[in-house]
Parts: C-alpha cells; structure tokens; sequence
C-alpha cells in the first residue's frame, strides 16, 4: 500500500516558510526550525521575513510548526531549505547543511525521500550529504532512502514572483525519485517545472543564475567607475544604450544577500578544488566587494570638495537591508560602507524602515535610528531604494542636511530635476 506523502520543510526562512504554506494546502505538511522565537511568531500568525501574510499563513490548514525533531520522526518526505553562507575566507559554509543532514539521517524510514533547496556547489548533494544520511540512518543511498534536489528560486521583498509563479528546476537521484519529485513540486508551481537530468546539473543550474548576474553587476560597477572619471553620468548612459534591443538592463550598485553575492564562491570553491582557478568569475566578485569602500571614498572626497571638516562632520545612511523593500539583512554590504567611514573618523547614523532594529545591532552592531528622529548632518548616502526613500522629495532630503549639503545616491533615485530645485550636491554611482 502505498503511503500518504507527509512533508517536513526544515529551516522556515524565507525559502521555507513560502514552501510549507503552499504545501500545507495540499498534503500534511510540518514546519521545523531550531529557531524557537521564529517558531513562536509563525504559530501566532505572524512572518517578521514578510514574505507570507496572515491571511495565508491562515489559510494554509495543513501546516503546523515544531522546534523537536521527534514531531517530524513520522513524515516521508523531508526538504531541505537552510542557510548556505560563506565564512570569514570566503569559502562555504555548510554548517546547517550538515547538522540538518545530521537530524534527518537519523529519522529516516525505508523508502523516505529527502530533497535539499539550499544553494551548493554541484556535487554537493551526493558527495556531503548523502554520506551524512546514510551513516546516521543505518540505510543504503537509493535502496534504503532517496534524495531530490529543486533549487530555490525565493526574491526576497518582490511581490509579484512568488513561488507559484516561478518556474521550479527538479531533479532526483534516480529516474524515478525524479519523477516523484517533480510531480510534487507540479502540485503546487503553476508556473510549471523543469526536471534535468541528474542532482548535479540541477545544483549547477542554480548556483550559475547568480553567477552571471553577479557578473554582470559588476561589469555595470566597472563602468560605472570609468565614466565618473569622465564626468560621465551612467544612468544616462545606461538609458541612452538600453535603446537597442538586446542590451541587457543591469546597472550598478551594492551586491549583498544570500545569493548572488555568495554563490559564486560556491562554484569558485569547487572549481580549485578540480584544480581550475576561475578568472572572471572572480575578479567580477572583487569589484563588487570592494563597492562599499569605494561609495564611502568617495562620500569623503565630495565632503572635502565642499569644504567640510572631515572630522568634525557626522553622514547620515538610509538603509541598511541587502536590498530594497524588504528586512533581510543578511551579508548587507551597507555594512563596508560604514566600516570604512569609521576610518575617517566621522560620526555615523544609519537609518532603515524595514530592518530589525535588535537583529541589525546583533549582526553588524550598529544602532538603528528612526527617520524622524535623524540629526541634520553633513552628508546622506542614499544606499538602499525603500520605496519610502523613492517618494521622499528633494527638500525632504535636503532637510536632512546642513550648509553645503552631500548627497550621495548609489541607487540612482533622484533625478536631474529634482536636484536642481535645492543647493545639494548630488553624486550618483
């Protein structure tokens, strides 16, 4: 007889959370975290990631949450969705990998199937995990137990693609775990699925979306470099190319998150572990790494420019999330914008309506202060596009600032028009 497919998602962030209340209206589905003040806040009905709503949280009548291992002893399906880092040198860290893998192994029953999310260099399904699963479980990999890999494809803040409607890569360990695997994950993706061929082309697959938008950010940051030594405006530059038709449409900025500014070390990683040294896909990461110092260099130049005291000056930063509209604070690069100020010795205030004030200070610790409450200082970097900051108009900014005002606008909103209605001096990466 066969059994009933009962779901566990392991690790309820923002890949998870999405993936147990789509699966919860469909099959028994449990939610696990070790996070037990997440869990807390999920059983209330509330997701502090905003990615799910209340409303959705609600309607999803299959899902329940849990922080003991022993609740989610029964279930058959089990899918993997942890953070995948990258540590102090670089390199990957597969610490929450592990210990899942670590957990599960030992609930595991003939015939379970397990399906990891989580970004990996390719290979490292079957040559990490899969080890890990069979020396807790006691069962032969695609004998005892099988295993699944469907990379998420999560865009943290974005309203419109949601997990149903972006298309999922699948894959299984056998042609017919693949089978099984896509047709779960069909269930609920209308956007529909795209099952390859083996683990390891589906683990490739994503880990390379991001490299080459990693790429070519920085080759956008690269540019944009070379035109301010020209006095060159890049966006008009950017707008006056993305006249024709194939020009692709990236511009530059701060690469942050959990994605596209890890996972090409995952796949840098990998390739000198075959004893290959990759060229571009490393240089690209240098220049977007070093796009925090070189934002604050620059901030400081325009500050002497303008005849300001360096030392005695305080620059106020709105935003601190790796991205706009959303509170994920994860690898912000705000974070080298000022650590690098500091060296200056100028005073600091960051500013940011969607992030974390406790999480903020406990990552990064800086402390958060509310827009309304900012001191008027000597020069504002524009480091992240909130909506909030969008619709704020100029004489909004330049109240946020004294004589000989410095506006630095690294995402690019605000328009020659609007600088021309006050006395600021605007840079724009």
């Amino acid at each position: 007889m066969r059994k009933e497919t009962k779901i566990a998602i392991i690790g309820l962030g923002y890949v998870g959370l999405p993936l147990a209340v789509e699966f919860g209206k469909k099959f028994p589905t449990i939610g696990f975290d070790i996070n037990t003040s997440r869990v807390q806040e999920l059983k209330e009905g509330r997701d502090s990631t905003m990615e799910v709503s209340p409303k959705e949280l609600k309607h999803s009548t299959g899902l329940q949450y849990t922080t003991e291992p022993k609740d989610i002893a029964s279930y058959n399906t089990y899918i993997i969705t942890v953070p995948t880092p990258v540590d102090h040198h670089k390199s990957p860290d597969l610490t929450a990998l592990i210990e899942s893998s670590r957990t599960i192994g030992k609930l595991l029953d003939p015939g379970d199937l397990v399906i990891y999310e989580s970004t990996v260099y390719p290979g490292a399904t079957e040559e990490v995990c899969v080890p890990i699963l069979e020396h807790q479980s006691g069962l032969k990999f695609n004998q005892g137990f099988f295993c699944g890999y469907s990379p998420e494809r999560i865009n943290p803040g974005d309203k419109k693609h949601r997990l149903p409607t972006i298309k999922k890569i699948t894959s299984g360990s056998t042609p017919e775990t693949a089978d099984k695997v896509d047709a779960l994950y069909r269930s609920i993706i209308t956007a529909g699925t795209h099952k390859t061929s083996c683990i390891k082309v589906a683990e490739a697959a994503k880990v390379i979306e991001n490299t080459q938008r990693d790429l070519n950010i920085a080759l956008m940051n690269e540019l944009a470099l070379i035109f301010d030594l020209q006095n060159i405006n890049t966006t008009e530059v950017l707008e006056a190319a993305g006249t024709k038709w194939n020009f692709l449409p990236f511009k530059p900025g701060l690469v942050g998150g959990h994605c596209i500014g890890v996972d090409p070390y995952y796949l840098t990683y990998k390739a000198e572990m075959l004893g290959y040294h990759p060229r571009v896909i490393l240089a690209g990461r240098t220049i977007n790494d070093d796009m925090g110092k070189v934002i604050a260099q620059r901030t400081i130049r325009e500050m002497i420019h303008a005849q300001h005291s360096i030392h005695d000056s305080t620059v106020t930063i709105l935003g601190m999330t790796f991205k706009e509209n959303c509170p994920d604070i994860r690898n912000s690069k705000v974070i080298d914008i000022i650590n690098e100020l500091k060296k200056f010795s100028v005073r600091i205030q960051v500013s940011d309506p969607y992030a974390d004030s406790k999480e903020v200070e406990k990552n990064y610790g800086t402390h958060l202060i509310p827009f309304e409450k900012l001191k008027p200082s000597t020069a504002v970097i524009i480091a992240v596009a909130h909506e909030f900051y969008c619709n704020l108009l100029p004489i909004d900014y330049r109240n946020l600032m004294l004589s000989k005002p410095v506006l630095i606008d690294v995402k690019g909103i605000i328009s020659k028009q609007m600088e021309s209605v006050t006395d600021m001096k605007v840079w724009r990466l």
